[in-house]
């Protein structure tokens, strides 16, 4: 692909953002109001407590937090127990996949990503008990749920015998250069391979052999010390502190309290593969893909067959991975596939440009053991000890620091990638993290997403070529860079890109997970959202917006791309005066949605 063709458009208004004012940006903007991908009016910014989707779509309720996923499942209360949890879809639903039987039958795996104190007890958090810690346990993790379609529309089967919960104390195996480390190890496992459990699953990732990934992200934020432990750089790299997040889960599971098991937090951190299909599968920890604060992982199949999978790490200041597999995907080959994410190269991103552009080439730079400095000499024994540190790994070898970097999508014609980089309040402010080409904004309170495209259309290659998609911003109170890139215009504003997706025809799905204050420089985005963007016009419309102080993430589609599934996470948060879904009084609670068309279309067209 010609690199001139590959940035021509976004280079051009890049550089209109760079140097004009609001106006000029607008009517740059309303130029390119001409796709033939987006089939929909976009709607308006809206603070109602509600999913509101375009004129002839339907948005509905599939499976909240605490619904049934078995026929013996209590009904949700909150009130109920860690032993009810255990059998009830879990919290604050995140990155999913639908995995289809047949025309009629499929399953839906989705993450939960972690818990709201105030709405998970009654006591909002107050002198937790070891059933309590049980409790929040059991709504973290993965949930496993089979959908059937009746009258047309797709809907939770309780009686689904592949139903499962995937726990924080769910007994896993780990894999790869990690397995059996002296880092791995505990009392309770001195082998250094049998975890327990997964938590703080963010987004996900799927493969063509038909297994779920799933990504821990924030895993530092359940450790706590009950007698206070000397940091070294490796606890403090990745946020492990003395205290925790208010979990208070140390008090009543020993794994939790790092002065008692030291080495458990390196047990976390990693991407999970799960066979949806076995209920009696072990999960397994993949450590070859690295360890840090995982946000999706976005596979590709490379030209050559190597399995390429894309890695973000979100958090302010970090990086932007790539993992190549050792062995190539063979078509129909299960077992040999299965194995494909056990070994294989990790790399990190490093961007270039020249100074004011908004494009620019780049380089993937190899994380081996004894490669590029990787040595003894500068702290690392072994190839476990890149992977386990792979933060530290990254910035030995000079990778580009970025702004959260979360989900990551390839273009279904595998010529291109995306990347969310949320925001970064830090951006400028710290020695460690001054402007840099690929991130020019100052604090970056909107974020932006970048694009990259492989040399030679190779994802294995070690060069590509960069662009800034779109710059979120506000333009109607903002100018320069802040008033974003000219495809964000007062009707389609947003800040705090997260989760993207593409669906078949190409269209690129953007949700938010930002300030919702609807004021001061968030003046006239409301609600978070989701948008559509045509990825070769650059024009994005407003395609749905949620309910108050909620987060818009998880995307999956039926194969036919006439219902996508949404997800509603943390609704009312900090106690905001939301009661989604149920109305009322209720209390809100985090909610997968079905959205399809009136006349039966395909989403978006």
């Amino acid at each position: 692909m010609n690199r001139r063709n590959f940035l021509r458009t976004a280079s051009a208004a890049g550089t209109v953002a760079f140097f004009a004012t609001a106006p000029v940006a607008k009517a740059v903007a309303e130029s390119m109001d001409n796709s033939k991908l987006m089939g929909f009016t976009a709607i308006p910014a809206s603070t109602a407590d509600t999913v509101i989707v375009p004129e002839g779509y339907v948005a509905e309720r599939v499976v909240s937090w605490g619904d049934p996923l078995f026929p013996t499942s209590p009904k949700f209360a909150q009130s109920n127990d860690s032993k009810a949890q255990e059998m009830q879809y879990g919290d604050n639903t995140d990155g999913m996949t639908f995995f289809p039987l047949s025309e009629d039958r499929a399953v839906l795996v989705a993450n939960n990503e972690y818990t709201n104190n105030e709405y998970l007890y009654k006591h909002q958090g107050k002198n937790i008990t070891a059933d309590d810690v049980r409790k929040s346990q059991a709504a973290h993790g993965v949930s496993i749920i089979e959908l059937v379609k009746k009258d047309g529309k797709w809907q939770a089967n309780v009686d689904g015998r592949l139903n499962r919960k995937i726990t924080a104390y769910t007994p896993m195996e780990m894999t790869g250069p990690a397995a059996g480390h002296d880092l791995l190890k505990t009392a309770a496992d001195p082998s250094g391979k049998k975890i327990l459990g997964t938590y703080n699953n963010c987004a996900n990732g799927q493969t063509p052999w038909g297994t779920y990934l799933a990504c821990e992200e924030n895993f530092n934020g359940y450790f706590a010390a009950s007698k206070e432990v000397e940091l070294n750089d490796e606890y403090k790299r990745y946020g492990v502190k003395n205290k925790d997040w208010g979990y208070d889960w140390w008090k009543h599971d020993d794994r939790f309290d790092i002065s008692k098991t030291p080495n458990e937090p390196n047990r976390f951190g990693w991407v999970v593969e799960i066979d949806p299909m076995d209920p009696n599968s072990t999960p397994k920890k993949r450590s070859a893909l690295g360890r840090f604060k995982h946000e999706n992982a976005a596979m590709t199949i490379n030209g050559d067959g190597h399995v390429v999978v894309y890695l973000g790490d979100d958090e302010r200041g970090e990086h932007l991975y790539k993992f190549v597999s050792k062995n190539k995907y063979t078509p129909g080959d299960l077992a040999a596939n299965r194995n494909l994410l056990e070994d294989g190269t990790l790399y990190v991103a490093k961007f270039t440009g020249k100074e004011g552009d908004l494009n620019g080439q780049g380089e993937w730079v190899e994380l081996s053991f004894g490669q590029n400095g990787l040595t003894p000499e500068n702290g690392f024994n072994s190839q476990a000890e890149v992977m386990i540190f792979a933060r530290k790994a990254a910035s030995h070898v000079g990778a580009t620091t970025m702004d959260r970097p979360e989900w990551v999508a390839v273009h279904p014609d595998n010529k291109t990638a995306f990347c969310t980089l949320t925001n970064n309040k830090y951006r400028g402010a710290k020695e460690t993290q001054p402007l840099n080409i690929a991130n020019p904004r100052e604090k970056n309170p909107y974020g932006h997403i970048i694009r990259w495209a492989p040399k030679g259309g190779d994802h294995t290659a070690s060069e590509f070529d960069w662009d800034i998609f779109v710059m979120a911003g506000n333009p109607e109170v903002q100018e320069g860079l802040m008033a974003g890139t000219p495809n964000v215009n007062k009707d389609n504003m947003f800040n705090s890109p997260d989760g993207i997706g593409f669906d078949a025809a190409g269209r690129l799905w953007i949700q938010t997970d930002g300030k919702y204050s609807n004021e001061g420089k968030f003046a006239g985005m409301g609600n978070n959202q989701m948008l559509c963007a045509d990825p070769s016009t650059g024009e994005i419309r407003r395609f749905l917006t949620g309910p108050i102080a909620c987060e818009i993430t998880g995307l999956a589609f039926s194969p036919d791309y006439k219902t996508m599934f949404v997800g509603i996470q943390h609704p009312g948060e900090s106690l905001a005066p939301s009661h989604f879904p149920d109305g009322g009084d209720s209390i809100p609670r985090s909610t997968v949605m079905r959205i399809t068309r009136k006349d039966g279309g395909v989403i978006g067209a």
